[in-house]
């Protein structure tokens, strides 16, 4: 099986993952609660054949089937405008607002295999056992997430030290078939709706700590491991008055791993800090940076369309603080595009064949938490208390109130009433809605905090680029000898 369909992926969640969400247990594939967003993940699935030209491309080792465009290995520049192309049709499934499609993963997962050179520096079974799984994730279309950060409770010493030591996820013991963890991991988005969880490095750890140095993907429904779920922000109402909160939330959890076994096959590094210390550094800041931003990219699309359909309904274009508003979010959009442009343009091999785009567009780290939540003051600063007086799209059907809305609640310029609602509610579920308010949070987190991308892109600016331009003005300029 390749390339699954809605309803072959729904079947897949019929197993015995253990998931707790509010006080209690729940079945995913059959909860009520979870059914707009199990819905809506299905939905991804069908979007990959409705656009297949441009989501699947051919698998190498199957001739005749297709794959997600996101597995490729990418060896050229064409063939990153191929996984460009793809990434961005899939993006627009939800116009940005999911942001953990299996293509995020997918692409991750495809970055490690691509870099056999940093495989090298270990055990040789690693990177075959990681080639098994790719082809495995190839062959079933699995839909996968990663749980990646340290359950660091106690933020006042190391994420290793003190309580976080006993509380993060590690090796344990071993048996024939495998290892034996225990711990647990932040965050699991799209966890209790995923196949596959994937642990991976996200940050280096010191010598004496290779217990914690884990890479390795076990199936969600492995016994022991536990998925604690926050509150569901889904909405069982329509598309029209819910558009993104009925179909989109993709859940979060905290995953305990309650002494699972991981088998060796599945074991791809264990202990060895040469591969867990680099590979990230050597995939992320080019490869995964790609799927991030571009989905970045048809978000903040969105984000200024909706703005500027909020400024139609109120009539509000000329002025100038709005003005200003809508081209602070065009601003956002253009830089993207550019930074993806150029680093595209500036593709080149990384290692082992695997041509990832320039480095460069890890900046967008930097400013994209802070651009996606001026995005949402923006909406709700132009939409104003219009975000509060929409009613819902079905009460218009009512004919004991439905033609003093139309008469009372009107757009500017012969709007119609339902579509003022429409565009209303849109933007309240994007910026004020639960699981409005929820994105933006994970979107100031996404690729880890701001404050650490900016110190990253300091610490490896000063490592690699080229300084000395004050003092070789000195020098020219006679302040001091050459």
């Amino acid at each position: 099986m390749t390339a699954r369909t809605g309803e072959q992926y729904k079947a897949g969640l019929k197993d015995d993952r253990i998931v707790w969400l509010g006080n209690r247990k729940v079945a995913v594939a059959e909860d009520p609660l979870l059914a707009g967003s199990v819905d809506g993940m299905a939905g991804y699935f069908d979007w990959q054949h409705q656009y297949a030209d441009e989501c699947l491309v051919d698998d190498p080792e199957r001739p005749g089937e297709k794959m997600n465009v996101s597995l490729m290995l990418p060896k050229s520049k064409e063939d990153l405008q191929i996984r460009h192309r793809g990434l961005e049709r899939l993006s627009r499934y939800s116009y940005g607002m999911l942001g953990r499609t299996p293509d995020y993963v997918n692409v991750v997962l495809s970055g490690h295999t691509a870099r056999s050179d940093i495989w090298a520096r270990g055990k040789p079974e690693g990177h075959e056992r990681l080639s098994k799984f790719h082809r495995e994730v190839i062959e079933g279309d699995l839909s996968m997430t990663h749980t990646i950060v340290h359950a660091n409770i106690d933020k006042g010493v190391g994420d290793l030290a003190g309580m976080n030591s006993d509380l993060t996820l590690r090796v344990v013991g071993r048996n024939e078939n495998g290892i034996i963890v225990r711990g647990g991991k932040v965050l699991a988005t799209l966890g209790p709706l995923a196949d596959e969880l994937y642990v991976y490095s996200s940050a280096p750890i010191p010598s004496g700590a290779e217990q914690y140095a884990l890479i390795f993907s076990i199936p969600v429904n492995t016994k022991g491991v536990i998925q604690i779920c926050r509150d569901h922000y889904g909405r069982d109402l329509s598309v029209a008055d819910a558009p993104f909160s009925s179909r989109f939330d993709e859940q979060d959890a905290f995953v305990i791993f309650d002494d699972v076994e991981v088998p060796y096959e599945r074991v791809f590094c264990e202990g060895d800090l040469n591969v867990y210390n680099t590979l990230n550094q050597g995939v992320s800041p080019g490869n995964t940076l790609q799927q991030t931003a571009i989905r970045a990219m048809v978000k903040l699309e969105f984000a200024y369309d909706l703005c500027s359909s909020i400024a139609t309904v109120t009539n509000s274009h000329g002025r100038p603080d709005v003005g200003e508003m809508l081209g602070e979010i065009h601003s956002y959009l253009s830089l993207t595009r550019s930074v993806i442009h150029a680093a595209e343009d500036r593709a080149h091999d990384w290692g082992a064949g695997a041509v990832f785009p320039h480095r460069d567009i890890s900046v967008l780290r930097c400013v994209m938490p802070g651009w996606m939540t001026r995005v949402n003051q923006i909406i709700r600063a132009i939409g104003s208390h219009n975000l509060l007086a929409t009613p819902s799209l079905e009460l218009f059907d009512n004919p004991e109130i439905g033609d003093l809305l139309r008469k009372y609640l009107p757009g500017s310029n012969g709007m119609p009433a339902e579509e003022r609602a429409r565009i209303m509610r849109t933007a309240w579920d994007f910026a004020g809605s639960a699981l409005g308010s929820r994105i933006e949070l994970y979107e100031m987190f996404y690729l880890t905090s701001q404050t650490r991308a900016r110190i990253g892109d300091h610490m490896v600016a000063r490592r690699d680029g080229e300084w000395g331009q004050v003092r070789e003005f000195m020098q020219k300029s006679g302040i001091i000898p050459e």
